[in-house]
């Protein structure tokens, strides 16, 4: 469906393409593929540019263009029809592309042909089909037999490309509109047989002489059966098989052209009862109703039956007296009237003359011999075969005519009638004139009057005898029924006789020419039929003749018995189909050469292989002349046994394939430990040749690599040298290397053999930390460590002297750093700092009151100038009043008794603070 999908796409698109129009780079109008190239399409010329008439046209446009302004509207008029009219026919163009990828998807879905169902799928659906049937057979005397057409018929509908309409001989999809005839239930196309029924309604009234064309109600056959229909039957709408549904919708779940209710169709024979299946195609299936009757001859008891099969015979003698009215019938219950009575008697003929042994059914016989009874006259005896009754009067009594029964006569039945001399005026055999002789015994002459005669078609004239006919050798051109031939008949009188000569049109199967006599309109179906057989001709399904073409060959479940085309003696099973066998995947199983191994691989004596060196063709249109792969034998592939190998180094043992077995790296690191005893061998596995020296796996031969790293063995802790030997065996020699080391001050740098400190304990590693000078350290006092350089923390027995004040610094002394340091020692103010504090707050006192008076005094004088412009704005005409306000000495001079007042107060609080000290 994807393919179909990607078709119906590319299809579009190339349509699309190929009718959107684009205006060229001239006055004309072409097309414009989507793609960018220009093709030849119906809605106007495509090219690089304009198309010559379209050039010349615009150049004449453009010159009367030039000419007037007329011109100019002209050419505008002209452009936009060309536009609109291409604009059209891109709108049909692209309706007519939709219809298609419309009608191309619905045929691809809808196809039945196309439709392909693996064995799986077939299986279940006989299953299912099967089951449905199941029923009717399982109560008593059911009977497969007359359920086989009904299957058939469903079957097909189910089967893929099996419903064909033999009209045109095309396979029956599924969304297609059919009507089914209610005789042989053949399916055929809705319009075929439309087509079909008024072509034989028009051949069947013979338009062309019968006057009541089109007012009789002419039938018309069905094309298999022959089955009659009136003209009111001539199908218009499409139903579904039950006909309760017009246009059944296309349902992948039911069957096709099927409504899916139940078909409630009356049974034929007519039962009383109606069909119980789903609506389905073919004949309904014999009535499956249960019902109690008894035997034909109605001796035995009533038993439950099926309705179809209700009449049964219980196997006992009828019993019921013959026709004969002396034997009775000995016959098995049985259906209809008796037989004739089988015994024979002795029994006489009507006439009683005879008698012989017959057949009791029939007591009645006529004997061959003559009556010969004496009739009443007494001169003549009967002349009648063996007969009933009684012989009746003799002929020749009574009045007689004579032979131009013209007299009569009352004479002896012995006395034969005389002629009455008379003429005879018979009416001759020419039906115009009249016997002129005489009352005579026996037929009249022929007439030899001569006349005028017309001849037989009327177109000429000739005197000649009556009796004699005129045909004169002009051939008639009209037409036969068949309205193919001529007549070509010889004086045609107008009723042209049929044509007699064979149809001979090739039939729709292709394969036959119509039998019929030389017909007008279609040919009837060919009734023949072909069996599709499988390859092997096992398997067989009959199709129409002409389906064969178009007909998938059956699946067989037979083996394929075709002789393996390989090596081998028998081939794989497989089922029997077309074409070349499927390629052989049996093992190989040669001998190979070189290792004596069966070959495991599938067989390869007929394996495809893509050519090289083929000619390429330079084009599509060239067709290569050489298939792209050839079928060839290829020789056995390398072996492929796995044999177990060590590898170079000794490593592993890892299982190689037989053709490359021999020696290999496995592709580790040799690992082998080199003369240094420190380092291994970091080569890729590689040979190692052994020699006396070097026993064991793990010891490095020649072919290793040589130690040139450094000694890499760790160092004592503390020793940041490396070893200066190469890399060796045992222990590194002792360090004697000088290390800078600081002392515990850190100020003092110091040079100390590695060794002396690697192998020193804490004591000693103190002792040679040590610069020998006074800590630099300060304790938390604030001095100096009085210790010599020494490793932690300083001790605190700090004995340096401190000068400590009192709160107010008036009052000093020197005490020990220690002392001071633990809060043992504490100096507190006398009097004299009392008074002296008492005078300075007094003054803060003093200064923060004055300062607030002015701040007050300061506000006083803005409120009342605010006032005065608020009063100065009443009266416009009056000046401003300007307030006046005077200052205080404070205000004036505060800048500069600030800072004055400020140093009076240092000096003093200095001089207080030198006199207690």
């Amino acid at each position: 469906m994807e393919a179909s999908w990607r078709q119906v796409a590319g299809g579009r698109g190339r349509a699309r393409g190929r009718a959107t129009a684009a205006p060229s780079s001239g006055n004309g109008i072409h097309l414009r593929g989507a793609g960018g190239g220009r093709e030849k399409g119906s809605a106007g010329a495509a090219g690089p540019g304009p198309s010559p008439r379209g050039a010349a046209t615009s150049a004449a446009a453009g010159s009367s263009a030039r000419r007037s302004p007329a011109g100019s509207e002209a050419l505008q008029t002209y452009v936009a029809c060309a536009e609109l009219m291409s604009q059209r026919k891109f709108e049909e163009i692209k309706k007519a592309n939709q219809a298609a990828a419309k009608k191309l998807v619905e045929e691809h879905f809808s196809s039945s042909s196309e439709e392909e169902g693996d064995e799986d799928f077939e299986g279940k659906r006989g299953k299912i089909v099967a089951n449905t049937f199941t029923s009717y057979t399982t109560q008593t005397d059911g009977d497969m037999r007359e359920l086989e057409r009904t299957r058939q018929y469903v079957h097909e509908a189910f089967q893929a490309g099996a419903m064909t309409c033999l009209i045109c001989i095309a396979s029956v999809k599924r969304n297609q509109a059919v009507w089914s005839c209610s005789g042989c239930f053949c399916i055929f196309h809705m319009p075929c047989i439309q087509k079909w029924a008024k072509d034989s309604q028009f051949l069947v009234s013979s338009p062309l002489t019968d006057d009541d064309f089109g007012k009789r109600d002419y039938p018309w056959p069905c094309p298999k059966c022959r089955f009659e229909y009136k003209r009111s039957d001539t199908p218009s709408r499409y139903y579904c098989y039950c006909g309760k549904v017009e246009d059944p919708p296309l349902d992948p779940w039911l069957v096709p052209h099927s409504c899916g209710q139940v078909c409630e169709r009356e049974f034929k024979p007519p039962c009383g009862h109606k069909c119980l299946l789903l609506c389905h195609p073919g004949p309904c299936p014999p009535c499956p109703k249960m019902v109690t009757t008894t035997c034909y001859c109605k001796k035995a008891k009533p038993v439950p039956r099926r309705c179809s099969a209700k009449e049964w015979a219980c196997q006992l003698p009828c019993g019921r007296k013959l026709l004969c009215g002396q034997h009775k019938c000995e016959n098995p219950c049985h259906a209809g009237n008796c037989l004739p009575c089988p015994r024979v008697s002795r029994q006489k003929c009507v006439c009683g003359k005879q008698v012989a042994e017959r057949s009791c059914a029939s007591p009645l016989w006529h004997c061959d011999q003559v009556c010969g009874k004496t009739l009443p006259c007494g001169n003549h005896t009967c002349e009648q075969v063996c007969h009933v009754g009684a012989c009746g009067e003799c002929p020749r009594s009574g009045k007689r005519f004579c032979p131009c029964q013209k007299s009569k006569f009352s004479l002896p039945c012995t006395e034969d009638v005389p002629t009455c001399g008379d003429s005879c005026d018979k009416v001759l055999e020419c039906g115009i004139h009249r016997c002129s002789q005489r009352c005579h015994r026996g037929p009249c002459e022929t007439c030899r009057q001569e006349v005028e005669k017309h001849c037989r078609c009327g177109k000429h004239t000739k005197r000649m005898p009556c009796h004699k006919p005129y045909l004169c050798e002009t051939k008639c051109v009209k037409m036969r029924d068949c309205q193919k031939h001529q007549c070509r008949r010889k004086c045609c009188p107008g009723n042209c006789p049929p044509c007699d000569q064979n149809c001979g049109r090739t039939l729709g199967c292709r394969n036959h020419k119509c039998p019929s006599v030389c017909h007008r309109g279609s040919c009837y179906p060919c009734p023949e039929t072909v069996d599709v057989k499988c390859s092997c001709g096992n398997t067989k399904v009959t199709v129409p003749c002409g389906r064969e073409r178009t007909t998938r060959p059956p699946k067989c479940k037979e083996q394929c018995s075709r002789p393996p085309t390989c090596h081998h003696t028998s081939q794989e099973k497989h089922r029997c189909h077309f074409g070349s066998c499927p390629p052989c995947h049996q093992p190989c199983q040669k001998v190979l050469e070189k290792c004596g191994h069966l070959c495991p691989a599938p067989c390869h004596d007929q394996a495809l292989i893509k050519q090289t060196g083929r000619h390429q063709p330079t084009g599509p249109w060239e067709q290569p002349l050489e298939p792209e792969f050839i079928q060839t034998a290829l020789p056995c592939p390398p072996c492929q046994v796995p044999i177990p190998t060590e590898c170079l180094g000794k490593h592993e043992v890892s299982p190689l394939p037989c053709h490359a077995i021999g020696p290999y790296s496995c592709k580790r690191v040799c690992g082998r430990t080199l003369g240094c005893q420190n380092h291994t061998c970091m080569k890729e596995c590689h040979k190692v040749t052994e020699i006396d020296t070097c026993v064991g796996k793990n010891k490095a031969g020649p072919e290793c690599l040589q130690c040139e790293e450094g000694c890499s063995k760790s160092r004592p802790l503390g020793c940041p040298h490396p070893c200066v030997l190469p890399c060796h065996p045992g222990e590194c020699p002792p360090c004697v290397q000088m290390l800078r080391i600081k002392c515990h001050c850190k100020i003092t740098s110091l040079y100390v053999e590695c060794r002396k400190i690697t192998k020193a304990d804490v004591n000693e590693k103190n002792l040679l930390s040590c610069c020998k000078n006074q800590c630099p350290k300060e304790l938390p006092c604030g001095h100096r460590c009085k210790e010599m350089c020494h490793p932690g923390e300083c001790p605190f027995n700090c004995n340096q002297k401190v000068k400590l004040r009192c709160p107010c610094k008036r009052i000093k002394k020197e005490l020990q750093c220690n002392k001071v340091r633990e809060n043992q020692i504490s100096i507190e103010c006398d009097t004299t700092c009392k008074e002296m504090k008492r005078k300075a707050s007094e003054i803060k006192e003093a200064e923060a009151k004055a300062a607030l008076e002015e701040e007050k005094r300061r506000q006083q004088a803005e409120l009342e100038a605010f006032e005065n412009r608020l009063k100065g704005r009443r009266k416009k005409n009056r000046k401003k009043d300007e307030v006046a306000v005077e200052l205080t000495l404070w205000q004036k001079y505060k800048y500069y008794l600030l800072p004055a007042c400020t140093v009076v107060v240092l000096v003093f609080a200095w001089y207080i603070v030198h006199d207690v000290a």
